[in-house]
């Protein structure tokens, strides 16, 4: 019989302003099993796991683990109950080792001071114990990011979790590293760990968990086996509508009108490390060009070079034949180059600042909404209001913060902006990493009618290679900051097949990667 060890019940969130982020909702999970909470974005699961990890205090409910009623004061609290969190985003030190993450805050001592030997002794063995290869010396900046997913799961393992909740932890893993991630989840499950599996990709709910919640709008719309479900049924109850994985799109212009070249691009960053080599090819108009890579390895340096947020050291980049070098962002924006920025928050948006005010961020001192030193706001309100319909933006006026909504959201706001700004480029990095998949079904959409309906090029940047090999007409993969192959045509190749040369597996020859400039 199955023993349950966690259950939420009845828990409502209810926030100052009056929001209800979650309503009555009941999560149960069974020890030793992996456990999917599924919703889009908005839907109330960041908010229930705050509660679980001891972040939030619920309005109403209980938290009963092993049966037992219990409120957490805190995080520390959940922790010491057995309640371990990864988060999206990594709570590690890059200068230190993997050793001395692991035990930071419970360090071993030796005549009082940090005993490093005793904190590899740590380290090796509770990676034996859970069969993670690990290097406990290593320094954590120079690690590859499974290696850091791992350490991060190892944290919570040391202080003793028994439940693990996993916020999107596949979102920047090769297929490779997914496939090992998840061998290991199966384990901890088989050793009667239970896990709270967060994510969008309902292709990797269905491979690895047992059971699932769906939320929709703060509530429970469904609970179930997964085996009993299929991704298509999922995703229609999570977004509450039929939901279209396929993406349509005409084949793109045999022959088109250079928009973007990149010529021999080099980039060393302030340390001194060269995080770009030589790095050459161009893109045309109506066309998507796929970037692959795991993150780090140059591709997020190339998309902020072309925007204008860092300066290159040697080779040119041209737009519609105009070099950019020595530009400034606006400037560059002027020539035509909109972006989706990897981060959303920091140079996607301004979170205090209003929906309406996020959508006219790069056009309120034109000709249209700036009359001398006053701006007309009767032209800005109707413009932004039209945008916030037509992208389908929920909020609860066009004067909310932006940073109050979801991620989903967000991206609506950022897309609204970026689409309709005439660009004759789109830098579009990682745009749908952590939203649902109705907004990602939005994006690939707008994406797709920027090229083939407007004649703009897009360079798509992303870690979802299904994505990438739908969407992309070309792709190039980039691997320690150079590109180590482009195949011409993006529907020929697997995701296994980019993650081994993404990993360093296997590399074209350079007079096969040279193809690329004749595209």
């Amino acid at each position: 019989m199955e023993e349950q060890i966690l259950l939420m019940d009845n828990i409502t969130v209810i926030y100052p302003n009056g929001f209800a982020a979650n309503k009555n909702v009941r999560l149960a999970c069974n020890r030793g099993s992996i456990h999917a909470l599924l919703g889009e974005n908005g839907a109330g699961k960041t908010t229930l796991m705050k509660v679980l990890f001891g972040s939030i205090t619920p309005t109403e409910g209980q938290i009963y683990l092993k049966g037992k009623p219990i409120q957490f004061r805190d995080s520390l609290d959940a922790i010491q109950h057995g309640v371990g969190m990864v988060h999206q985003h990594f709570m590690l030190v890059d200068e230190l080792t993997v050793a001395e993450n692991l035990v930071l805050g419970m360090e071993p001592k030796k005549r009082g001071l940090f005993d490093f030997d005793a904190a590899v002794k740590i380290t090796d063995e509770i990676a034996k114990k859970y069969n993670f290869e690990i290097d406990a010396r290593a320094i954590v900046g120079d690690c590859s990011v499974a290696v850091k997913q791992k350490l991060e799961i190892l944290k919570a393992l040391l202080r003793g979790a028994e439940i693990l909740i996993l916020d999107e932890p596949t979102a920047v893993l090769t297929p490779q590293e997914i496939s090992e991630l998840f061998v290991e989840l199966k384990k901890l499950r088989d050793m009667n760990h239970t896990i709270v599996f967060i994510s969008h990709k309902l292709n990797e709910v269905k491979s690895l968990c047992d059971s699932f919640t769906i939320l929709r709008n703060g509530q429970v719309v469904d609970v179930g086996r997964i085996d009993d479900f299929t991704e298509q049924e999922l995703s229609n109850l999570m977004v509450g509508r039929q939901v279209s994985f396929e993406i349509s799109k005409d084949a793109p212009k045999s022959e088109g009108r250079e928009l973007l070249r990149v010529q021999n691009l080099h980039y060393t960053n302030y340390e001194g490390k060269q995080l770009l080599k030589d790095v050459s090819f161009s893109l045309t108009d109506g066309r998507i060009l796929g970037v692959a890579g795991v993150e780090g390895n140059g591709q997020n340096e190339l998309s902020e070079i072309i925007t204008g947020l860092r300066r290159f050291s040697k080779g040119d980049i041209t737009i519609d034949g105009s070099s950019i070098k020595n530009r400034t962002v606006r400037q560059i924006r002027r020539l035509g180059v909109g972006s989706i920025s990897e981060d959303r928050m920091t140079y996607g948006c301004a979170p205090n600042m209003s929906v309406r005010d996020n959508i006219i961020a790069d056009r309120y001192f034109t000709g249209k909404y700036s009359k001398g030193i006053r701006l007309d706001i009767k032209a800005i309100q109707k413009d932004t209001n039209a945008l916030i319909k037509q992208f389908d933006v929920a909020c609860p006026s066009p004067d909310s913060m932006a940073g109050m909504l979801s991620g989903g959201n967000i991206q609506k706001i950022i897309a609204a902006r970026e689409f309709s700004s005439d660009s004759k480029i789109i830098i579009a990095n990682q745009p749908t990493r952590g939203i649902d998949v109705g907004s990602s079904e939005f994006i690939h959409s707008q994406l797709i009618k920027m090229t083939r309906e407007k004649g703009a090029s897009v360079l798509l940047i992303s870690a979802d290679l299904n994505e990438l090999i739908k969407l992309s007409d070309s792709i190039i993969v980039m691997y320690n900051g150079e590109i180590t192959a482009y195949f011409e045509d993006a529907s020929k190749v697997t995701d296994v097949e980019l993650g081994e040369y993404m990993l360093g597996v296997k590399k074209m020859s350079t007079e096969e990667i040279g193809r690329a400039l004749q595209q």
